[in-house]
């Protein structure tokens, strides 16, 4: 008789097994579905709000590059004059080409080495930035009241007046 009936712990197993995991199932997905619609939607925000958001390191290097190059072919000095300027400004863009026949090969091999420079430059700074607020603090910092005056001191006071 009980292998015909389960006992009531095994039926309510398999009424929640049944149930459960259908409707959590569901929930879960309602879930992801609403994070991943309001993440589409704050990116969108976003994207109205500030532009395009930045590439890779890497990618910025190139524009860069390319905004200087630019910058640079533009540039007419006039401290060496119209004979002069010609040859300097193909001087000018050599050196631009050739540094960036430097660095293109670098970015398509290792784009994720910019990424990883990018935040250890981060990282340093963050560091500086607290060696530097501590050593402020301590600078501005009232002298404590067990500490003598500094005119207290051995030396002689010399008016400057």
């Amino acid at each position: 008789m009980s292998d015909e009936r389960p006992t009531s712990d095994a039926a309510e197993d398999a009424l929640e097994k049944a149930h459960g995991n259908e409707v959590r199932a569901t929930d879960a997905d309602a879930w992801a579905t609403a994070c991943a619609e309001d993440l589409a939607a704050e990116k969108a925000r976003r994207r109205t709000q500030y532009g395009p958001p930045p590439g890779s390191a890497g990618e910025e290097l190139r524009k860069l590059f390319d905004t200087v190059a630019d910058r640079l072919s533009g540039l007419q000095s006039p401290l060496l004059g119209a004979v002069a300027g010609g040859a300097a400004q193909q001087v000018v863009n050599q050196v631009v080409q050739q540094a960036k026949a430097a660095v293109e090969p670098v970015i398509e091999r290792n784009p994720e080495l910019f990424d990883h420079l990018a935040a250890a430059g981060n990282e340093l700074l963050a560091a500086y930035r607290s060696a530097v607020e501590s050593q402020e603090r301590r600078w501005t910092q009232d002298r404590p009241q067990n500490r003598p005056d500094e005119d207290s001191g051995p030396g002689e006071h010399i008016d400057l007046d």
